[in-house]
């Protein structure tokens, strides 16, 4: 299995976006593995998948709405923003999130 992790970066504020919920599920599942929240730097306190097994195709699911709602903020256009990961075994991926209430952006940070 490889190695994941994120961080969530708020552009609206500025600043980390801390105490925002994300999930991990693994293809063909309809429930979470995983759901956690970012802590005070944006970053979760451990990898979501750490190292050890197969690869395989998962779901990140950021739970913007709810984390812009609690920051006093509208956000009447995303709500959980999915990212789509293939995973290679042995492999180390991050995978920041640029977020604001209307926008956001991802890519496989190092």
């Amino acid at each position: 299995m490889p190695t994941l992790t994120t961080h969530v970066l708020d552009q609206c504020h500025g600043r980390p976006a801390a105490g925002m919920t994300v999930s991990l599920v693994a293809h063909g599942d309809s429930e979470p593995n995983l759901t956690v929240q970012t802590n005070a730097d944006g970053r979760l306190d451990a990898p979501l998948l750490n190292g050890g097994g197969d690869g395989g195709h998962y779901r990140l699911v950021f739970h913007v709405r709810d984390y812009f709602l609690a920051a006093g903020v509208e956000s009447p256009f995303l709500d959980r923003v999915p990212v789509e990961v293939v995973l290679e075994r042995g492999q180390r991926y991050h995978v920041p999130l640029l977020v604001t209430p209307w926008a956001y952006s991802v890519y496989r940070g190092s």
